[in-house]
C-alpha cells in the first residue's frame, strides 16, 4: 500500500521508469531497508493523535524523564513497517504539574480542541483518577505510565483504564514478607491524605490483618506533618511505612530529624519512586540542612516496582534495558539522572508507547474485517474502543521494563525491587515476586545497630527480687526483736506477783508483747517473693503477711490503746463519777482488746472469701516485679487505712489528754502514752509512704519493715525496761519473793493477793511505828535529861539564895 501511495503522489514519466522503479523499491524493500524511505511515506499517511499530559512539576515531577522516553518510542514506532504501516502516532501533550484541578483544564482542551484524540495518558494517580473517570464518556482509552493508586482497579469506575505502572497494592505483599522475614509484629503508619495512599493503606491494613500482624499507629497529614510525626514519636513507633510524594517526604523528615525518631531503633519504609537523591534537594519548604536529612533517612528501606529489565533481552523494541538507558541518556542532554523527575519510571513510558502501537496495530485487521478504519474514530463510535480495548486485555510482549501483561483490572503484573539506603545511596537487597511468592535475597542488608531493631519496647520476663542483702539484714533486726519481746514476756510473766509489775496490767502488756512478736513475724513474709517460693505458693504469702500484721497490731495496739481509754474515761469525768468507776475490772479491758481484734479478724475473714489477694506481675520497661494485688485498691484500702487512722490519731488525742494524770492502777500509763505516739506518727507516715513505693521493691520492703521493726523496738523498751530497771536496781523482786513464801502460798487468787498485800501493808506499818516508838524514847531521854538538868540548876539557885539571906540578917548584929 505504501508503494502504491507513491506511485500516486509521484507518477513515473514512464512505464519503463515505473518498472525501473518498482524493482529498485522491491530488491530495497526486500533487503530490510524501509526504514530510509518510511519517513517519506509516513508524512503522507493519516495520524493517530494521542493526548497525554506529562507532570513537569509538582509532587511527582515524572515528565522530565517519562516524556523523552514516550517521543523516544514513538520514533522508533513510526519508523517500524510492521507497526502501523498504515499510520502515524503523534503526541501532544501538556504540563498538568500533578494537580486535579489543572488537570481538569488541560482535559478540557484536549477533548474539544481539534484534532480527534484516539487515546489519553495521564501520569500521576490523582490526574489519572480523574481522566479515567471522565473519558469513559468519550469512549476513551486511558493508557497511564505512571500512576500506582490501588482505586484505579476498580473496573467498574474506571472501565477503560490500562496502566504499565504496576498498582501500589503490589508494594503490600512484599512489605508484609519483609515484615514476617525481620519477625515484625507491630507496625505503624503515616500517610498524606490522598486517595492513592489512602487505599493502598487500606489495603495493606487487610494484608497484615491475615498476617496476623498489628496497625498500632495509623497517622495522616494534608500538608503539614509535624502533629503526625510526633503522634509517632509519643506512642512509641518503631515500624514505620510511608506513604506519600516526595516534596512531602522531604518535610516528613525534617520533622523526623527534630523528633529523633531515627536510629537503630527505627525502619522507615518508603515508596521506591523518589528520585536518588530527593533527599539532598533544597527545599525552601522545610529548615533543616542536606546534613541532617542525610542523618535521617539513613537505613530506610524501599518497595519499588521493577521498572527496568535487569536481563539483556531484546525486546518488541529491539532494544536491551541498557541500550534504553543510553539513548535516553543522549536524549536528556547529559542530566543527572538522580535530579530528573520521573527516571525511574521512564520505561513504563517507553513500554506504554509500544503496548498501545502494538495494540492498535493489532485492530487494524479486525476493523478492517467489519468496513472500519482507526480515523474513523470519533467520541461516539463504541466498536473501535471496544476493538482497542480487547487487543490490550490481551497484550503480552516484553519490554525494556520486562515482561508486560495486564491482569483483569488493567494493571501490569510485575516483580518488586526491594532497596535499602546505605551511606548515602540506595543498594539492592533483594526481589520478590508476588505471584509466586518468592524472595529472592541477597543477605547485604546493614543496620545501625547489632541488626533489625525490635518492633516495640521489648518486655522480658526478667523478674526484680528483693536484695537480698537487705532482707537478710531487716531478717536479723527482726529476729531480734521477737527475741526481746519474748523475753519481756517471759520477765512480765514470771514478775506478775510482783506489786508494781501487777499495778501495770501484766496482762495487757503480756498482749502487747504478743502482739509485737507477731508484727515483726510479719516482717518475714513481707520480703519472701519469687525468688523464695514459687508463683503458686505466693498468695498463701501474701495472705500470710496481711493476717500476721493484722492481728499483730490489734494485739499491741489495741492493748495499748485499751488502757489509755480507761485512764482518759476515769480521771477525766466529775468527781462524783470519778468515785464509781474507780474500781477496775480486769475483765472490762480485756474485752475491749477482744473487741477491736474481733472487728480485725471479722473484716481479714470477709476481705479473704470476698476478693483474697492474688498475684500481679507489674512491667517495667524491661522487668517484671510480683507484688500481691488488691482488686479496687483506693476503695478498701480506703476503709482499712480510714479505721485504722482514726484509731491512731484517737490514741494519740488520749494519749496528751491523760499525760498529767497519777495512778495507782495503772502505773505505766505514761510510758503506753509515750509508745502510742511513736506507733501512731511511724503508721501514718509509712502507710501512705508505702503505697507510693510499691513498684521499687527494695525502697518499699526497707520502709514498711523498718517501720515495724522500729515501732515494736520502741513499744518493748519504753513499756518493758524501765520495769526491769526498778525491780533489779531497787531489789524490790527478791523481797516481794521472800513474802512470798513466808505466805506459805503461792496462788494467784484474789484473796492471797488480798492477803499479801495486808502483810506488806501491816509490816510496812510495822516498821513506820518503830521508827516512831524509837523516835519517842529518844525524845523521852532527851527530856528527861533536860529536866534533870533544870532540877540541879534550880536547887543550886536556892541554896545561894539562903546563904545570901544569912549574910544580912547579921550584919545588923554587928553594928549593935
Amino acid at each position: 500500500m505504501l508503494l502504491w501511495r507513491a506511485f500516486v503522489c509521484f507518477p513515473p514519466p514512464s512505464l519503463s521508469d515505473a518498472l525501473d522503479m518498482t524493482n529498485f523499491a522491491c530488491s530495497h524493500f526486500s533487503a530490510g531497508s524501509w526504514a530510509h524511505y518510511l519517513p517519506f511515506f509516513h508524512s503522507r499517511v493519516p495520524k493517530l493523535y494521542i493526548g497525554a499530559l506529562f507532570p513537569m512539576s509538582g509532587g511527582w515531577p515524572g515528565g522530565q524523564a517519562c516524556l523523552p522516553s514516550a517521543q523516544m518510542a514513538l520514533d522508533l514506532v513510526n519508523n517500524r513497517s510492521d507497526i502501523l504501516p498504515d499510520y502515524e502516532l503523534e503526541l501532544i501533550h501538556y504540563d498538568s504539574m500533578c494537580d486535579p484541578g489543572e488537570a481538569t483544564k488541560l482535559l478540557y482542551d484536549l477533548l474539544y480542541t481539534e484534532p480527534i484524540k484516539i487515546v489519553l495518558m495521564p501520569g500521576c494517580s490523582s490526574v489519572s483518577t480523574l481522566v479515567a473517570e471522565a473519558a469513559r464518556m468519550w469512549n476513551l482509552i486511558v493508557f497511564s505510565y505512571g500512576s500506582s493508586s490501588p482505586a484505579l482497579s476498580n473496573r467498574q469506575r474506571f472501565p477503560t483504564f490500562f496502566r504499565t505502572h504496576p498498582s501500589a497494592t503490589l508494594h503490600n505483599p512484599t512489605r508484609v514478607r519483609l515484615f514476617q522475614k525481620w519477625n515484625w509484629s507491630k507496625i505503624a503508619t503515616i500517610q498524606q491524605t490522598t486517595e492513592v495512599f489512602t487505599s493502598t493503606l487500606d489495603d495493606l491494613e487487610q494484608r497484615v490483618k491475615e498476617a496476623q500482624i498489628e496497625i498500632s499507629v495509623r497517622q495522616s497529614f494534608l500538608t503539614d506533618p509535624a502533629v503526625a510525626v510526633k503522634n509517632l514519636k509519643r506512642q512509641d513507633a518503631r515500624i514505620i511505612v510511608g506513604l506519600f510524594y516526595e516534596t512531602e517526604a522531604r518535610k516528613v523528615f525534617c520533622e523526623v530529624y527534630k523528633e529523633k525518631l531515627f536510629g537503630k531503633k527505627y525502619v522507615w519504609f518508603l515508596i521506591g519512586w523518589y528520585a536518588d537523591n530527593w533527599f539532598k534537594i533544597k527545599d525552601p519548604a522545610i529548615n533543616c540542612t542536606v546534613e541532617q536529612m542525610t542523618e535521617a533517612v539513613e537505613g530506610h528501606v524501599t518497595t519499588e516496582i521493577v521498572m527496568l529489565n535487569p536481563e539483556t533481552v531484546r525486546g518488541a523494541s529491539n532494544l536491551t534495558s541498557q541500550e534504553f538507558i543510553a539513548q535516553l541518556m543522549s536524549r536528556l542532554g547529559g542530566k543527572n539522572p538522580e535530579e530528573t523527575g520521573g527516571f525511574q519510571e521512564a520505561p513504563l513510558a517507553y513500554d506504554a508507547v509500544w503496548a498501545l502501537a502494538l495494540a492498535l496495530n493489532k485492530t487494524v485487521a479486525p476493523l478492517r474485517a467489519k468496513g472500519r478504519r482507526l480515523e474513523d474514530f470519533n467520541y461516539n463510535n463504541k466498536d473501535i474502543t471496544a476493538e482497542i480495548y480487547r487487543a490490550l486485555n490481551t497484550s503480552s510482549f516484553e519490554g525494556v521494563s520486562g515482561h508486560v501483561v495486564f491482569d483483569a483490572q488493567g494493571s501490569r503484573m510485575a516483580w518488586t525491587l526491594i532497596e535499602q539506603l546505605q551511606g548515602g545511596s540506595y543498594k539492592k537487597i533483594g526481589y520478590y515476586d508476588s505471584s509466586k511468592g518468592n524472595l529472592s535475597w541477597y543477605g547485604n542488608d546493614k543496620w545501625i545497630g547489632a541488626g533489625p531493631p525490635a518492633d516495640q519496647t521489648m518486655v522480658i520476663d526478667q523478674y526484680r527480687y528483693l536484695s537480698q542483702k537487705l532482707f537478710v539484714s531487716v531478717s536479723v533486726f527482726a529476729g531480734l526483736g521477737i527475741l526481746l519481746g519474748i523475753v519481756c514476756l517471759t520477765f512480765n510473766i514470771y514478775n506478775s506477783n510482783v506489786r508494781y509489775i501487777q499495778n501495770s496490767q501484766p496482762y495487757l502488756n503480756n498482749i502487747t508483747a504478743v502482739g509485737c512478736v507477731l508484727a515483726l513475724a510479719a516482717v518475714f513474709p513481707l520480703g519472701i517473693d519469687g525468688h523464695h517460693v514459687h508463683r503458686s505458693q505466693f498468695p498463701v504469702v501474701c495472705q500470710f503477711r496481711l493476717w500476721l500484721l493484722g492481728l499483730g497490731f490489734s494485739l499491741a495496739y489495741g492493748s495499748m490503746f485499751t488502757k489509755i481509754w480507761w485512764v482518759h474515761t476515769v480521771f477525766t469525768k466529775k468527781d462524783e463519777k470519778k468515785e464509781k468507776r474507780k474500781h477496775l475490772d480486769p475483765w472490762k479491758l480485756y474485752a475491749t482488746v477482744g473487741g477491736l481484734l474481733a472487728i480485725d479478724v471479722l473484716s481479714l475473714m470477709i476481705w479473704q472469701i470476698i476478693d483474697p489477694l492474688h498475684v500481679t506481675v507489674e512491667v517495667s520497661f524491661i522487668t517484671k516485679l510480683k507484688s500481691c494485688l488488691i482488686t479496687k485498691l483506693l476503695r478498701k484500702c480506703g476503709v482499712v487505712f480510714g479505721y485504722k487512722g482514726l484509731l491512731l490519731l484517737l490514741g494519740i488525742f488520749l494519749a496528751y489528754e491523760t499525760k498529767s494524770i497519777s495512778t495507782e492502777k495503772i502505773n505505766d500509763h505514761r510510758a503506753v502514752g509515750m509508745a502510742i505516739y511513736n506507733v501512731a506518727v511511724l503508721c501514718l507516715i509509712t502507710a501512705p509512704v508505702t503505697m507510693i513505693l510499691s513498684s521499687q521493691q527494695d525502697a518499699s520492703f526497707a520502709f514498711a519493715s523498718l517501720a515495724i521493726v522500729f515501732s515494736v523496738y520502741i513499744t518493748l523498751v519504753v513499756l518493758f525496761v524501765p520495769k526491769m530497771r526498778r525491780l533489779i536496781t531497787r531489789g524490790e523482786w527478791q523481797s516481794e519473793q521472800q513474802d512470798t513464801l513466808k505466805t506459805g502460798s503461792s496462788t494467784n487468787n484474789n484473796d492471797e493477793e488480798k492477803s499479801r498485800q495486808l502483810e506488806r501493808e501491816n509490816r510496812e506499818l510495822q516498821k513506820i511505828i518503830q521508827e516512831k516508838e524509837e523516835r519517842v524514847t529518844e525524845l523521852r531521854s532527851q527530856l528527861a535529861e533536860r529536866q534533870a538538868l533544870r532540877s540541879r540548876r534550880h536547887q543550886s539557885s536556892t541554896e545561894q539564895h539562903s546563904r545570901n539571906h544569912c549574910h544580912n540578917s547579921r550584919l545588923p548584929l554587928l553594928y549593935k
